[in-house]
């Protein structure tokens, strides 16, 4: 499985405008622009250090941009506290660990959301949350503490608790880190069906591209020291029509010493 199909592009969901974005005034990244479409599979790469969990950080409502704004559809997300407590609820998040509650178990990690932000009874919260796990295959795992999983299951349960309150974008930071090659491969079908079936918009920063090549309709590729994006589009053909030194040198996993 090398390809998703090619799917015509929805309506802008997020729009980054002329972002700088760092700590303490230093900047990582300069006048950062692109969109994400409703419906796609959208990546963020690019190297260490490059900022691309930066720039998540600054979409999801964690850390204020230095220059620029981050429109969600017309809404500005960091034009003022309440507008964006408004805003990132309508996002569904998942770190790089999973960030499950090892004391609780799968159901009760995906129940939460439900229990802290809706007025539902019991059963409905319930019904849902077992929905949610059914959706990225744990439904006989429900009672199952986090620690007695694997870490591919564990990164799927994070991604049915983010999918709790069916938000209309979920962000994905590295979820395939720390996983073997056919667990992180199962975790990208979840996302390639999630993404067909259902409609679900994801955002995923990651370095790993294998998972880029297979389950990532389109990508924006950052370079730390161009400060900026330096090639944006369908993964596939920046890998084999590119005739950027940098880009090649990415997706062809060479040496950076071979382009100096």
């Amino acid at each position: 499985m090398d390809a998703p199909l090619p799917r015509a592009p929805g309506e802008p969901l997020i729009r980054v405008i002329d972002v700088d974005t760092g700590y303490e005034g230093n900047a990582i990244l300069e006048r950062i622009n692109f969109e994400v479409r409703k419906g796609e599979v959208f990546g963020i790469l690019g190297g260490s250090g490059s900022g691309k969990s930066t720039i998540m950080k600054n979409m999801i409502g964690l850390l204020p941009p230095l220059a620029g704004r981050v429109l969600f559809g017309d809404d500005d997300v960091w034009a003022e506290s309440a507008q964006r407590e408004r805003i990132v609820s309508r996002f569904g998040v998942m770190y790089q660990s999973g960030a499950l509650f090892g004391s609780m178990t799968l159901l009760e990690n995906v129940r939460l959301p439900l229990e802290t932000a809706t007025d539902l009874p019991d059963d409905a919260i319930d019904l849902i949350a077992r929905m949610k796990l059914e959706l990225v295959g744990l439904e006989a795992f429900t009672g199952h503490l986090p620690s007695e999983l694997s870490g591919g299951m564990q990164k799927r349960a994070g991604i049915a608790r983010a999918m709790a309150l069916d938000p209309e974008i979920l962000f994905l930071d590295e979820p395939s880190s720390g996983l073997d090659p056919i667990t992180a491969a199962t975790l990208d079908a979840t996302v390639r069906r999630l993404s067909e079936s259902l409609g679900v918009t994801f955002v995923i920063v990651t370095h790993d591209l294998g998972s880029v090549f297979t389950a990532v309709d389109r990508v924006i590729l950052l370079d730390r020291r161009a400060k900026g994006i330096i090639a944006e589009g369908d993964p596939r053909r920046l890998r084999d029509e590119s005739d950027d030194p940098r880009v090649c040198a990415f997706f062809r996993r060479e040496p950076e010493a071979a382009n100096a």
